[in-house]
């Protein structure tokens, strides 16, 4: 009688899944929040808002017509006219280019800035890092909107303008998070091996630390975006960003306030609209801080 090699299991044995990828994790970790979902979707409306004005305007936003101002809200002007008889529909929808334009450039000019500094400051240390932080200090010594506001003014009223203020006034913040991320991720284990492999400094930096300090910076940029369009507003509607008769959400709330009494719907779209867009880019940052940080669950 030959011997079988080999037991056959008595008993279903426990199947042990797969270990997903951080990636599918965080995915999945955001879309099981409703918050951010909600919010990523009014993100989304919003941009494509603003890429397709040209096309879903219904009229010229700066085109008046005397026979027009100050319409109420009806069939023909779902959102009234202004003053000059312009819709404000289409210049709600032309602000919001302006708007996402605003947040995107000038959190991107804020992290090409503070994103390289805090990772020479948190992986190089000493004096480099003393000075980088001692400069960060200076400026976050002064509230952001003045120092935009002082910026803007000295470089000369203008939406490009207003974006590189905002933009240098927001690079100490991501200065701040990259540096903190970097000095996390240079103690890790895997950062001390490839220096002890002789790599220079620079090649573990970029291939080593960097990649580890994109999640925070991330959620810093998702939710520097809305301060940026905070900030964008904020400057238009004192004159120095968007400039007239080019529509802008601040700028349209800087003509609504002469009008409050006789014409509300004036500053009820354009404020509804900084609202709306503001929360949900705060949203999506919420949700994606939670998702990223493997530590909150």
């Amino acid at each position: 009688m030959s011997a079988v090699i080999g037991v056959a299991p008595t008993a279903a044995s426990p199947v042990i899944p797969a270990a997903q990828s951080p990636r599918k994790l965080a995915i999945k970790r955001f879309c099981s929040r409703p918050a951010a979902l909600i919010g990523l979707f009014i993100v989304v409306v919003f941009i494509v808002t603003a890429l397709a004005a040209p096309w879903i305007a219904p009229y010229d936003p700066i085109k008046t017509s005397w026979t027009a101002i100050r319409k109420a809200p009806g069939a023909l002007y779902w959102m009234g006219t202004d003053e000059n008889g312009r819709d404000v529909l289409s210049r709600v929808i032309w602000g919001a280019r302006a708007s996402m334009m605003a947040g995107v450039i000038s959190v991107g000019i804020a992290a090409g800035i503070g994103v390289p500094a805090g990772l020479i400051a948190g992986f190089v240390g000493g004096r480099t890092d003393m000075l980088l932080s001692r400069v960060v200090d200076t400026m976050l010594a002064v509230p952001n909107l003045i120092l935009a506001i002082a910026l803007a003014a000295f470089l000369g009223p203008s939406l490009q303008n207003a974006m590189i203020a905002i933009g240098i006034t927001a690079a100490p913040i991501f200065m701040r998070v990259a540096r903190g991320a970097t000095m996390d991720a240079a103690t890790n284990d895997y950062v001390e091996a490839a220096r002890a492999l002789g790599n220079p400094a620079w090649r573990v930096a970029v291939r080593h630390v960097l990649p580890n300090i994109v999640p925070p910076v991330l959620v810093q940029a998702t939710l520097a975006i809305a301060g940026a369009i905070i900030a964008e507003a904020a400057l238009s509607f004192l004159g120095l960003g968007q400039q007239p008769p080019a529509p802008s959400w601040g700028s349209m709330l800087n003509s609504a306030q002469r009008f409050l009494s006789q014409a509300p719907w004036l500053a009820i779209f354009p404020g509804a609209a900084i609202f709306l867009c503001v929360m949900s880019f705060n949203l999506v940052g919420d949700g994606l801080r939670d998702a990223l940080d493997p530590r909150g669950k």
